[in-house]
């Protein structure tokens, strides 16, 4: 394959993401564990529930997110009790955003669903496919973030 095929097979990756995950998520949103649980506050509970408290500048470059979505979401899972601002030891200004014990239960319910649809719908698929698919879009990640 020559670069140019191979980097049109990689436009056809990206054009593939977007839509499986929205697809997905489709799927999960159906039995979200909390009403008005959006795609963008999964993203946020989930990081919060790997690395625990963070503040919203951090959250948004390890997200690729603007600082100010990021705000947005996180006034939203706040009003639905599921994150809060606690002070932060580092720095006075910037609070520290973390899950509260509703926010925890959401996101492990949330992400128990999630495996719960992608167990049933990547039954056709070998352990080295989606090995091979986990490499790929580790490496195309890993090279767009790098300048």
């Amino acid at each position: 394959m020559s670069e140019t095929e191979r980097a049109e097979r990689l436009v056809a990756v990206f054009d593939l993401v977007g839509p499986l995950y929205r697809r997905a998520w489709r799927q999960v949103e159906q039995d979200a564990p909390v009403e008005g649980l959006t795609v963008g506050l999964r993203a946020v509970l989930s990081m919060l529930r790997q690395h625990g408290p963070m503040t919203v500048p951090h959250l948004g470059r390890t997200l690729a997110l603007s600082r100010q979505f990021v705000q947005r979401t996180i006034n939203d899972g706040a009003a639905l009790s599921l994150v809060e601002p606690v002070p932060n030891p580092a720095h006075r200004k910037s609070s520290l955003i973390r899950l509260t014990d509703q926010g925890a239960a959401a996101v492990d319910a949330l992400v128990g669903r999630e495996r719960a649809v992608l167990r049933e719908v990547g039954r056709d698929l070998t352990d080295a496919d989606v090995e091979a698919c986990l490499r790929v879009l580790a490496h195309l990640l890993h090279h767009l973030d790098t300048p």
